[in-house]
């Protein structure tokens, strides 16, 4: 049995290699892009849904505020989800004329729905004025070149959607580090599979898309009994029409900078959470990378528990060098990423983490499709 499981790893480590070599190759070819339209004058709605985020929200605010692209051609919609602290008291401070504090409340019962997230979205769509929509997270923080650089990108290349790069920004606890590097490989593999046209991926802390589209796709009709997926569900709609263009907008003028979450605990309920749309995906490409990465996580922690019991030395080698080529492998992969982002300081640690990784890939994975888990003090099946 251990021999099967040895042989089982090794497999799974070469296909494994082959595609973070893919991914490597892809993501070191997408162009970076810089601002060519100054005068760019698309108008933009940034559409921030937001549930008991008085700790982050001012933040957000006042990053957009600060934005180089003219207040005439953008507006915030914020609309408030149920939230039950100071939320809608600190946006109510900011009284500028492109700043709209919307509440779900206003619309719908909290009893009635259970993807929140995408019914004040598609509410934030409906009362927008503008004709591109970026959506962001109540937790992050702009570049003041944000909105500047996404509306040149769009009247350069006028996709239906734009894919962005997000930053986790750590502090120093272990879970945050982890985070944040466990992230930036994420953001790599989105960059590379969207630019490649592999798969689709995306995060709806950084996403632009148009109005027309969104509207012409049906918005979130079809996914929204879904708790989670206003991102990568609605870029796999807007993909099945292969007349919408969708790119990566690969600029460092446009990283969106996240909080991580402050517990291994609360980790492991967004993780499961966002596990728990791989069977909703209606592009079918990704699911074979998904199962790659999970089964061979699955072989490393198996092995190992079985070596504990039945192992000789010739194994725990054996073992050994599995787990010292996939970190090697990662860590090639990840150098140029973490270049982008400026992160290659934090890597050192990569090869601390290596057990943590298997571990949560495994539970995460495994309750993602069985479990249940909290999002935003809700829990969710």
């Amino acid at each position: 049995m251990l021999f099967v499981l040895m042989i089982a790893c090794w497999v799974l480590l070469l296909m494994y290699s082959i595609l973070l070599w893919v991914y490597k190759y892809q993501w070191n070819k997408i162009p970076f892009f810089s601002t060519n339209k100054i005068n760019a004058t698309t108008f933009i709605s940034v559409i921030i849904p937001a549930r008991n985020e008085a700790a982050n929200i001012e933040n957000l605010l006042l990053s957009i505020l600060a934005q180089t692209y003219s207040r005439n051609s953008f507006e915030v919609v914020i609309i408030d989800d149920f939230s039950t602290d100071e939320t809608a008291s600190i946006v109510k401070k900011y009284t500028y004329d492109n700043i709209r504090l919307l509440s779900l409340s206003d619309y719908v019962s909290e009893t009635t729905i259970n993807s929140f997230k995408k019914k004040a979205i598609e509410i934030g769509v409906m009362e927008s004025k503008g004709s591109l929509l970026v959506t962001t997270d109540a937790d992050c923080v702009a570049n003041e070149n944000w909105l500047a650089n996404i509306a040149s990108y769009y009247e350069t290349y006028k996709p239906a959607m734009i894919v962005m790069p997000v930053l986790i920004s750590p502090s120093k606890s272990f879970i945050e580090l982890f985070q944040s590097i466990d992230f930036m490989c994420m953001q790599g593999i989105t960059g590379a599979a969207i630019y490649s046209k592999m798969h689709g991926m995306c995060n709806g802390a950084n996403l632009a898309y148009t109005k027309q589209v969104f509207m012409e796709v049906g918005g979130f009709s079809g996914i929204d009994n879904i708790a989670s997926g206003d991102d990568m569900l609605l870029l796999q709609k807007i993909a099945t029409d292969p007349n919408n263009k969708i790119l990566y907008l690969k600029s460092k003028e446009v990283i969106i900078q996240t909080a991580p979450v402050n517990t291994i605990k609360d980790f492991f309920r967004q993780r499961i959470r966002w596990a728990s749309k791989a069977e909703k995906y209606q592009d079918k490409s990704l699911l074979p990378v998904l199962a790659l990465v999970y089964f061979l996580n699955v072989m490393l922690l198996l092995s190992f528990l079985t070596i504990i019991i039945i192992g000789t030395p010739f194994y725990w080698k054996v073992l050994s060098i599995a787990l010292m080529g996939k970190t090697v492998i990662e860590l090639i992969y990840l150098f140029p990423v973490a270049d982008f982002f400026n992160k290659r300081d934090t890597l050192w640690i990569f090869p601390l983490l290596q057990p943590f990784h298997i571990c949560y890939t495994v539970i995460a994975g495994f309750l993602g499709k069985f479990g249940s888990y909290q999002w935003k003090s809700r829990s969710v099946k």
